[in-house]
């Protein structure tokens, strides 16, 4: 564990124009969602490096310390995506990870700093995302429930999936992951 840990301190996550570091606890929530979605206690996390002349064409904006594979004895066990996303008045820090055929297996709010919306971070509402494939499209309200007091974090997650999966997509026929 304090491998895992230890890892994850040594990368800075770079989240839109702002490159910040992310915090101890929040490397922590991710390594804890890596070892339970895939049944692991060691792994390392792997940078997946996009050319800038893709990322032009990605619909989500995937910097040098965003995306990752995730890698346990070896071998590619699946993918780890961290991002933020606007709130009403701030930003919320995300998680997305795939398994090996780029199916969405768990998301999750990381850190969330409004007083209203934090709905949004409820398993039950997050667990919609979970099976999604990169060809799938979701509209909020219509596919993905809408949250009373969260309409404007709710749909910007909603957004910031379909983008991820579009982008992961192209990332799949250029054969970078």
């Amino acid at each position: 564990m304090k491998n895992i840990v230890l890892f994850l301190l040594l990368i800075p996550i770079n989240f839109g124009f702002n490159s910040v570091e992310l915090s101890k606890g929040i490397k922590k929530k991710i390594a804890k969602e890596i070892k339970i979605v895939f049944e692991v206690e060691n792994f390392t996390l792997e940078t997946i490096l996009i050319p800038d002349t893709i990322n032009k064409e990605l619909k989500t904006d995937i910097g040098t310390d965003n995306l990752f594979k995730i890698i346990s004895e070896s071998e590619l066990i699946g993918y780890a995506f961290v991002d933020s996303a606007p709130s009403k008045t701030d930003k919320f820090e995300y998680l997305v990870l795939f398994d090996t055929d780029l199916i969405i297996t768990k998301s999750k709010v990381l850190v969330y700093r409004e007083d209203y919306g934090a709905e949004i971070g409820s398993k039950r509402w997050l667990k919609q995302f979970i099976g999604l494939k990169l060809t799938s499209e979701i509209k909020y309200a219509k596919d993905i429930k809408a949250i009373s007091g969260a309409t404007i974090s709710a749909r910007s997650m909603t957004i910031a999936i379909n983008n991820l999966l579009k982008s992961m997509n192209v990332l799949m026929q250029e054969k970078i992951i």
